[in-house]
């Protein structure tokens, strides 16, 4: 990828608003903006200082027609997000003068930058590592104040401190190997070899801790996939409407009334859900409804919580038992619905086949609200056992991270394993060189071109 060249981008979202940001970034982005930008006192953008704001319009050179009245914002190198020279021309809000200028820019110069090109630049030109990178793209995603917290943690090196202090004690360790291997007649001796081990013992530990809190932490990244399954008219679309305080599902008597699966975002002390409604578990001919059951029986296989929903004014039917079957195996809690009614359900069948298949039973009214904040207390008490409201230390909530730290955690052992052994130095040298570059792999000091645009074609185009 070649950053020599300024790229231009829409960096505010599409539709009417306030104002509207055309952002330029690289070596010539002042000299284009200055073409087409005319100051009332005949102020030039060259002679203006970083990180300064001038007034003026944004007009077409070749017809002198004016498109937008604007402020400009100049932010010069190294001092800016790219380290490059970097424009913000502020528009007013709207599609149409943001368009007209961003299509003056490319023409007088700039081309249009890819998903996540201005991030991958400041990545590129030092100014961020790769980890801290993807918790921008976190950060703007986030949910809840929680799952923003965390990205800010990451993004200001948190996490890059934490590997690359790893890394370093790595390094050590090669060096201390490579040292022997240069003087071939000398052998490690044993307080050495002892020495050695335990730094790669409490590597290994360090490792671990930061495993232990993907599980919970990525939720707050991802969202805690949750899924509302139970029979037709069980009240599923009502507890949905009940949690997010909308009626964001259609509700009638009429079986089958939900025919796909409904997504929403809910935020739980702090802890976002991505809480879906999913159509009625029962045997059908409609085609279409059919599909809608596939999708309710695929919801249950992917989510992180199953809400199981019964209802209580009516005898268990065989759809109901249908349902527990499918949950079994899950993490779930079971809902009894329509508390405020008169009973209908089997107490043995409580007894003997419901508790067996979930972590805790609630009785509630989803359409008067009983049982709706304990409901939620369990959901985050039942996902998040060990998190602590004040959290300390780093937490890891990507995949990729994931992956790379037992990639290094695996590469680990096998090199304490040679080094117990009495295997070749060369081989221990290896063993240690491998987890070095796995960990580089999060921060970007070890990487391929597949990697960056894997991680930077999630971005929206001007970030």
């Amino acid at each position: 990828m070649f950053t020599d060249d300024t790229i231009a981008a829409i960096s505010t979202p599409v539709g009417e608003g306030g104002i509207g940001i055309v952002r330029l970034s690289g070596k010539d982005s002042i000299e284009i903006v200055e073409k087409i930008f005319s100051s009332p006192k005949n102020k030039t953008l060259k002679d203006l200082k970083s990180h300064r704001v001038i007034y003026g319009h944004i007009k077409n050179p070749s017809t002198i027609k004016e498109v937008d009245e604007v402020l400009v914002t100049v932010m010069r190198s190294p001092y800016s997000y790219t380290k490059e020279n970097v424009v913000e021309i502020n528009c007013h809000g709207g599609m149409i003068p943001l368009r007209k200028t961003l299509e003056l820019v490319l023409k007088e110069g700039a081309r249009l930058a890819e998903p996540g090109e201005f991030t991958k630049r400041a990545f590129i030109n030092g100014r961020i590592d790769l980890s801290q990178a993807e918790a921008v793209l976190d950060l703007i995603r986030s949910k809840t104040d929680e799952s923003r917290r965390i990205a800010i943690e990451q993004l200001q090196g948190g996490l890059s401190e934490k590997i690359t202090a790893l890394r370093d004690r790595l390094t050590e360790l090669c060096a201390h190997v490579e040292a022997y291997i240069d003087f071939p007649e000398d052998e490690i001796e044993t307080a050495s070899k002892e020495e050695m081990s335990e730094t790669m013992k409490d590597i290994d530990r360090e490792l671990q801790a930061l495993l232990k809190t993907y599980d919970e932490a990525r939720f707050f990244r991802e969202g805690l996939l949750t899924a509302i399954v139970g029979r037709p008219n069980v009240g599923k679309s009502s507890l949905l409407n009940a949690l997010l305080k909308k009626d964001r599902a259609i509700v009638t008597e009429v079986p089958g009334t939900t025919r796909d699966v409904i997504e929403e975002y809910l935020n739980i002390n702090g802890l976002p859900l991505r809480i879906m409604d999913t159509a009625g578990i029962r045997a059908v001919q409609d085609i279409v409804e059919k599909e809608g059951v596939r999708r309710s029986l695929q919801s249950i296989e992917n989510a992180d919580l199953v809400i199981a929903i019964f209802d209580s004014s009516e005898p268990f039917k065989d759809e109901d038992f249908e349902v527990i079957e499918k949950i079994k195996g899950k993490n779930a809690i079971i809902v009894i619905n329509k508390c405020d009614l008169p009973s209908a359900f089997d107490e043995d069948i409580i007894t003997s086949c419901i508790m067996n298949h979930a972590s805790c039973i609630l009785n509630i009214s989803a359409t008067r609200g009983d049982g709706l904040e304990e409901l939620k207390d369990r959901i985050f008490d039942l996902c998040l056992k060990d998190w602590r409201e004040e959290r300390e230390g780093v937490v890891i909530t990507n995949l990729r991270h994931k992956t790379a730290i037992e990639n290094a955690k695996a590469s680990l052992n096998k090199a304490m394993s040679a080094l117990i052994d009495n295997q070749p130095l060369e081989i221990l040298a290896l063993e240690l060189r491998d987890p070095l570059d796995r960990l580089g792999e999060i921060v970007g000091a070890v990487t391929t071109e597949d990697i960056l645009n894997r991680i930077f074609n999630d971005f929206c185009i001007g970030k």
